[in-house]
């Protein structure tokens, strides 16, 4: 008897367990055919890389701190979009990889929009245009004329958009030989170089020329139309810090500050 009834009764405790189990436990998730992803997050802080040789966009102050036109207005802009930014000093020769190797979050420093940069990072809208300016020693007989036609030493920065023109327009086409060409790490450096008579003129964003001979014995003598347009750079994969940079970049300039800051810098003029 006793063996008739135990198989009934471990039966009875299996039915019942299932049951308890299916009335408490988690029930699967629906498979819906794709995969959850965890929502884009913002950055506590965003940090901005800057060329501190660059007034008057970017520069440091007597105490060491970030100031200039794009400082100002990356301030604005992250008040306007409620994030958070940091800026640091970077080379402006190995900036884009300091931006690709996450040191940075973004590049507002001048930095005109090219198709070599382009093909490595995403670019804002555009927030300004500038052509190139020429500085010389005062008294100096160095025109563009000699610029434009290979015969003048020129110096200019590493990295550059500006040595990138000089190479292609000067030295590619023929009109200048390569030793001609002088590259600096800075811009400061090219300037002193030029003091020293060591090259004809130095070449750099016109603004900047203007803004970086101020008390030196050197002399601005024209621009040449190069219509450099600068963005804010970030990583192709930051589509939503692009999207608010834009968003405040079109309330900055829409706004009264703008044009302040345009005046404060007297960039309209140059």
């Amino acid at each position: 008897m006793y063996k008739q009834i135990l198989p009934l009764l471990v039966l009875a405790i299996a039915v019942f367990a299932a049951v308890i189990a299916g009335c408490t436990g988690t029930a699967p998730a629906a498979d819906t055919g794709s995969v959850n992803t965890p929502p884009v997050t913002e950055k506590a802080v965003y940090i901005i890389g800057i060329d501190t040789d660059y007034p008057p966009y970017t520069f440091l102050d007597e105490n060491g701190n970030p100031q200039g036109f794009d400082v100002e207005c990356a301030k604005w802009i992250a008040n306007d979009q409620g994030i958070n930014i940091e800026f640091k000093v970077v080379p402006w020769e190995g900036i884009i990889n300091e931006l690709l190797n996450n040191n940075i979050d973004m590049i507002y420093s001048g930095m005109s929009i090219t198709p070599e940069r382009s093909a490595l990072v995403k670019f804002s809208d555009i927030y300004w245009v500038t052509n190139y300016g020429v500085a010389v020693r005062k008294n100096s007989l160095v025109t563009i004329d000699q610029i434009m036609n290979g015969s003048a030493k020129i110096g200019a920065p590493k990295g550059t958009t500006t040595a990138e023109w000089i190479q292609k327009e000067l030295i590619d086409s023929g009109k200048m030989p390569p030793e001609k060409l002088i590259l600096y790490d800075t811009f400061p450096q090219a300037l002193e170089a030029l003091e020293y008579a060591r090259i004809d003129a130095a070449i750099y964003d016109t603004p900047v020329v203007i803004e970086s001979i101020d008390g030196k014995y050197l002399d601005f003598i024209g621009t040449i139309e190069s219509g450099e347009k600068f963005g804010i750079a970030v990583r192709k994969d930051d589509a939503q810090l692009l999207s608010k940079l834009n968003a405040g970049l079109k309330n900055l300039k829409a706004s009264p500050k703008w044009s302040e800051l345009v005046n404060k810098y007297d960039l309209a003029r140059r």
